[in-house]
């Protein structure tokens, strides 16, 4: 019986991508054990997966997580997160690896000198090619998310002007630059018929609280008052998603949604664009900017001052697909 052990640290959207990976493994290697190693912070991305046989979590210290790991004497490590600290793991665990490509060169190429020699591969792909040595296929299934009947009963908290049909606004991103403006979501809001509900954390409560006087009873904000898979049954119950570059993006996906994604700094080139989602899934993006893109993950302000990756958003084509 072969076994594997999955690392990916973080975050939820990335973890929601190697889905595929977990899958394909269990369904594809006989008899394959596969177990899971990421940070606590997102244990409920994995908790329901039937196709990981054990889970482990890291808060702080990997000393005594190393310990356990240790006892299981893994045949095979597959490292999808591939940094200093799976590197680590690696080497304390010892046995055959196989590490996913990060593109880091070509990502820098392309926010430093503007010049793309970004492969036109999907991460989650990118990921499956860590199997190729094992003949695991891509089964072309999507990403997964699982969440129980008990997670779905949010769905009647919503107001009963929600509760025949609603648009998921995600109003969230780690960071600023992969944000619209609160200005720009109200208009975008206003344009919109159908009912919304906003979508984020805790983080995201005073924006949507700000967006929510603004509109009236057309919103209702969730943000901040659901656990992360409580908020995925949001995602998969409603009739479309707006989303930025973020986890909720990916859940999105998973679910087989329509998606509205709206990028800034960063560009779905990246490989990161929502997969496999809805056939009418759209993505929205300023072109042409000079200065586009400024970074890979992003930053707390624009680099330049101006922030037109997201204020130049033509917000009426955006309006224009969710009615």
């Amino acid at each position: 019986m072969p076994k594997f052990l999955i690392l990916r640290f973080s975050s939820i959207g990335d973890v929601v991508l190697t889905t595929p990976v977990v899958r394909c493994l269990k369904q594809q290697i006989k008899d394959a054990e596969v177990h899971y190693f990421t940070k606590k912070a997102f244990s409920p991305v994995i908790k329901h997966n039937p196709y990981i046989d054990r889970k482990f979590f890291i808060e702080d210290s990997l000393s005594s997580i190393i310990r356990l790991l240790k006892k299981e004497d893994y045949d095979y490590l597959i490292d999808l997160h591939n940094n200093l600290r799976t590197f680590i793991v690696k080497t304390l665990l010892g046995g055959k690896s196989f590490s996913f490509d990060k593109i880091n060169f070509e990502k820098w190429m392309v926010v430093n000198f503007k010049v793309n020699p970004l492969p036109q591969v999907h991460i989650v792909d990118r990921y499956m090619d860590t199997l190729k040595s094992f003949g695991v296929m891509n089964d072309d299934k999507g990403l997964d998310y699982f969440i129980t009947i008990d997670d779905e009963k949010v769905l009647q908290q919503l107001p009963d002007s929600h509760k025949a049909g609603y648009i998921g606004f995600a109003i969230g991103a780690k960071h600023a630059t992969k944000r619209l403006p609160t200005e720009k979501i109200i208009s975008i809001c206003k344009k919109t018929a159908q009912p919304i509900v906003l979508l984020g954390g805790e983080e995201d409560a005073d924006r949507a609280d700000t967006i929510a006087k603004a509109i009236g009873s057309n919103i209702y904000s969730a943000c901040g008052k659901y656990a992360l898979n409580e908020s995925a049954a949001l995602v998969k119950h409603a009739t479309k998603i707006i989303t930025h570059d973020t986890g909720l993006m990916h859940i999105a996906a998973a679910f087989k949604k329509e998606i509205i994604s709206v990028w800034g700094n960063t560009i779905p080139a990246f490989g990161m664009s929502p997969y496999l989602s809805d056939a009418n899934s759209k993505i929205v993006e300023v072109k042409n900017l000079s200065c586009r893109p400024c970074s890979k993950l992003g930053f707390d302000k624009c680099p330049k001052g101006h922030f037109k990756c997201m204020k130049e958003i033509d917000e009426n084509f955006l309006s224009a697909n969710t009615n």
